[in-house]
C-alpha cells in the first residue's frame, strides 16, 4: 500500500537521551514514509511498545485515524552516559557520570534500587526457589533454540542488511541472545546479581538487547476497502498499577482487567505470551493467575530472546500472532510488567481477536486477539 495512506506512526522508546528529536519520526522517515505522515515517541518503560498499540487502537476506534503503524524500538547497547550539573559549570572536585540505561530504564525511582531487587522481592513473597528460577530460564532457552532451528521465527523477523567494508552486506536475521546447551545445572553455577544472598542471576533474568517491533493497525472498513487480509482483531486492552516494589506482578491485575473487558476467561485462551523480565517474576505471575505452562511462551521468552525495553511490548504481541497463525488458534493474550509498577496485555482470537492491558506507576499491560493479517481495531 502507499505510505501516504498511513495516518500516524506511534513508537515506544525508553532510552532517548542523545537520540535526537522524536526518534519515532526519525524511524518513519528513514523507513521511507512520506514527510506528510506524523509520528510520536512515547515512554512507558517496558510497556512502551504495547502502549503504542493501545493508543493506536483508541485513535482508530474514535474515528481519528484509519491506518496506524505502532510498536517500539530500543538501542540499549548505545545508550548514553550523562554528566549531571555540567550545564551550569563544574567547580573543583570530583563528579560522576550517570548511565542513562540504568537510571531511565532499569532503576526504581520510588525505592531507589535496581529492577532486579523487585524480582527478589517477588521470589521471597511467592516462595520461588533458585532452582525453580533456573529451571524456568533453561526451558526458555531450550524452547527458543528449538524454535530458531525449526524456522519458528522466520516469518516474524525482517532481516537487516549491514554494509561491510568489503563484499556483500551481512544479513542479520537471527536473534543473537539464545544460548544453545543451557541447562538448569549450568545456570546454577552463576552468582546472585543483585543481592548477596539472593536468587536472581544474570542467567535467570532477561538480558540487555537492541531490537524493534511494529505492527500495522487498521479499521476493519479500511482493510476491506484495500482488500488486505486481517491477522487479528483487538478484542480488549487494559492497564493496571501495583506497588513498585513488586512491579513484576503487574500482569496479574492487567490480565484480569483485560479478560473482563473482553468477556473471556483464562481457560478460553489458546496461547499466552508474557514477557519474561525475570524468572522469579514470570513464575510469580503464573502462580497467581494459574497459567497453563503448555500455553505460555511456547517459543521461549525474553530470558532467551532478550528484552529491548522499548520494543518488548510489541515483540510479545508479534510473536503471539505468528504462533496463533501456525496453530490456527482463536484467542490469545500478550502481557508484560512495567518498571515502577504498571502492566498491560492484549488478547487475540479468530479473525484473531486481540485484547491488551497495562498498569501504572508499577504494573503490566495486556492485549488479547482473535483470528483473521493486519490487525483491525
Amino acid at each position: 500500500m502507499d505510505g501516504a495512506q498511513v495516518d500516524e506512526v506511534i513508537m515506544g522508546q525508553v532510552l532517548t537521551a542523545g537520540a535526537g528529536q522524536n526518534p519515532a519520526r526519525q524511524a518513519a522517515i528513514k523507513a521511507g514514509l512520506p514527510f506528510s505522515v506524523p509520528a510520536m515517541t512515547l515512554n512507558k518503560v517496558c510497556g512502551s511498545g504495547l502502549k503504542a498499540l493501545h493508543l493506536a487502537t483508541q485513535a482508530i476506534r474514535c474515528g481519528d485515524a484509519e491506518v496506524i503503524i505502532a510498536g517500539g524500538q530500543e538501542n540499549m547497547s548505545l545508550s548514553n552516559y550523562v554528566l549531571p550539573g555540567a550545564r551550569t559549570g563544574l567547580r573543583m572536585g570530583h563528579t560522576s557520570m550517570v548511565d542513562t540505561m540504568i537510571t531511565d530504564g532499569l532503576w526504581d525511582a520510588f525505592n531507589d534500587y535496581h529492577m532486579g531487587i523487585t524480582a527478589e522481592n517477588l521470589a521471597q513473597q511467592y516462595d520461588i526457589s533458585r532452582e525453580a528460577q533456573d529451571q524456568f530460564a533453561a526451558l526458555s532457552q531450550q524452547k527458543a533454540i528449538a524454535a530458531i532451528e525449526g524456522g519458528g521465527f522466520v516469518d516474524e523477523i525482517t532481516p537487516i542488511l549491514i554494509p561491510q567494508r568489503k563484499g556483500e552486506p551481512l544479513s542479520f536475521a537471527t536473534d543473537e541472545q539464545p544460548r544453545a546447551g543451557t541447562t538448569a545445572e549450568t545456570l546454577g553455577k552463576l552468582k546472585p546479581a543483585f543481592k548477596k544472598d539472593g536468587t536472581v542471576t544474570a542467567g535467570n533474568a532477561s538480558s540487555l538487547n537492541d531490537g524493534a517491533a511494529a505492527v500495522m493497525l487498521m479499521s476493519a472498513a479500511k482493510a476491506e476497502q484495500l482488500g488486505l487480509p486481517v491477522l487479528a482483531r483487538v478484542a480488549a486492552y487494559a492497564n493496571a498499577g501495583v506497588d513498585p516494589a513488586i512491579m513484576g506482578i503487574g500482569p496479574v491485575s492487567a490480565t484480569r482487567r483485560c479478560l473482563d473487558k473482553a468477556g473471556w476467561t483464562l481457560d478460553e485462551l489458546d496461547l499466552i505470551e508474557a514477557n519474561e523480565a525475570f524468572a522469579a517474576q514470570s513464575l510469580s505471575v503464573g502462580k497467581e493467575l494459574g497459567l497453563d505452562p503448555q500455553k505460555l511462551n511456547v517459543n521461549g521468552g525474553a530470558i532467551a530472546l532478550g528484552h529491548p525495553i522499548g520494543a518488548s511490548g510489541c515483540r510479545v504481541l508479534v510473536t503471539l500472532l505468528h504462533e496463533m497463525i501456525r496453530r490456527d488458534a482463536k484467542k490469545g493474550l500478550a502481557t508484560l510488567c512495567i518498571g515502577r509498577g504498571p502492566g498491560g496485555c492484549p488478547r487475540a482470537g479468530t479473525l484473531r481477536a486481540l485484547a491488551t492491558g497495562n498498569q501504572a506507576p508499577a504494573g503490566a499491560t495486556s492485549m488479547s486477539t482473535g483470528s483473521g493479517r493486519l490487525i483491525s481495531a
